[in-house]
């Protein structure tokens, strides 16, 4: 058993370190304003909804825009799309040395923004999309020309998504969609929103739901507030949807199958977010053990204490288990079908976003009072991942799925 990484990776990382410090440091520095204690308030539209700054997601696409011209943005994408083939293996090193490397331009937390991007849309698509839907979408996501949302989760449901209450008839040679969304990501300036909505079937049976590709501007889609939430900014809309007309070309995948969609960008979102929060937290317990270190106390260094050497090794063997556990899964998913492996994706994904919780409030209790003022990054890092144990499947679900599998409970 070999535990080394593939022979590329190293000299990649330190390819990509280069590109930080010559294109995106300086970009950054310029506006300092959206990385130092004012982050939220100089990213947050506070009198509109609490979304971000349009000057904000300027920077995060001028970002976009510099890694693309030096071949990273897509790397984790098929050379067919412009990308490099990366594999899921490489995704999660590549997103753990991002985050390892602390708050920046490079790897935005708040936004999910990186030089190497991160495109379950563009997988969706290029899984399910027919040719024209191919045609029409993936350079124009990657360009920023389309943008898509994601419409769920709802009022009454989150992770019983089988139960969603959105309805969608046929009539003609188009679709009808009423309900509503919550939490509908990014549809503050999304062209369109990827709504699942029922279209046969009971509640709760998983077949019977579909996937439809709605542009914001169809008439009866309607955005009436935002949800302002613990990290700001914050671009989670309420959405309904009254008498929302679509063709039937917006269906995206199959006819009532419109969940395996849905399970794809999920899959492929956990395995890459478990990277970036296993990253983060090797950066709060970095920090936090240098800082003790150095900070001396009743004339000795703080890292004499016991109090402060334990928990701090035990989240550093943390770490190295999580770390394992998240090559393990993406070694995996570069085998065997996302289905076939969610268990150890999920296993992954709730470990690596609770070690991150841990880590963040370590790293301030170590530097007291400091660690506490948003001059240090720590709660920030806190206020971002924190979130990831609620959504996009939250970790009771996720261990239930790692339960399912064990005890062979559920669906087939």
């Amino acid at each position: 058993m070999d535990f080394t990484l593939p022979d590329h990776l190293p000299g990649l990382l330190a390819e990509m370190d280069e590109f930080i410090e010559a294109e995106i440091r300086p970009l950054e520095r310029e506006h300092i304003q959206y990385f130092d204690r004012r982050r939220e308030f100089a990213r947050t539209d506070l009198e509109n909804g609490g979304i971000p700054r349009r000057e904000w997601e300027d920077l995060l696409d001028e970002m976009r825009r510099r890694a693309d011209a030096a071949g990273w943005l897509r790397y984790g994408l098929p050379s067919e799309f412009g990308g490099r083939d990366g594999t899921n293996l490489d995704m999660a090193v590549i997103r753990e040395h991002l985050a390892h490397l602390g708050l920046g331009l490079h790897n935005d937390l708040q936004d999910e923004s990186s030089i190497v991007g991160n495109f379950p849309q563009v997988i969706m698509m290029s899984r399910f999309g027919t040719e024209a839907q191919k045609k029409d979408w993936i350079e124009a996501m990657l360009t920023g020309e389309r943008s898509m949302a994601f419409g769920l989760t709802e009022p009454n449901h989150g992770s019983d998504a089988t139960w969603l209450e959105t309805r969608a008839v046929r009539d003609g040679d188009e679709w009808v969609i009423n309900g509503a969304k919550r939490w509908n990501t990014g549809v503050h300036r999304a062209t369109h929103d990827l709504v699942f909505a029922r279209t046969s079937g009971e509640d709760g049976q998983a077949e019977g739901i579909t996937a439809f590709l709605v542009p914001t501007d169809t008439p009866g889609f309607e955005v009436p507030y935002y949800w302002w939430t613990f990290n700001m900014p914050s671009d989670h809309g309420e959405v309904e949807l009254n008498d929302v007309r679509v063709p039937a070309d917006a269906v995206l995948g199959e006819v009532d199958h419109g969940l395996a969609v849905g399970q794809t960008f999920l899959h492929e979102n956990r395995i890459r977010q478990a990277a970036s929060s296993l990253g983060a937290a090797q950066y709060c317990i970095d920090r936090a053990a240098d800082y003790a270190g150095q900070r001396v106390v009743f004339g000795k260094p703080l890292s004499v204490n016991q109090a402060v050497q334990w928990p701090l090794a035990e989240l550093q063997t943390e770490a190295q288990m999580v770390r394992l556990l998240v090559y393990y899964a993406a070694w995996h998913l570069d085998r065997d079908h996302h289905m076939e492996v969610s268990d150890k994706v999920s296993m992954a994904n709730y470990r690596a976003n609770r070690l991150v919780c841990e880590a963040a409030d370590r790293a301030m209790q170590i530097h007291g009072g400091v660690g506490y003022s948003r001059h240090e990054p720590f709660e920030h890092i806190y206020r971002h991942h924190r979130r990831y144990r609620i959504t996009e499947g939250a970790e009771e679900i996720q261990i239930r799925r790692v339960a399912q599998r064990m005890l062979k409970f559920g669906r087939k």
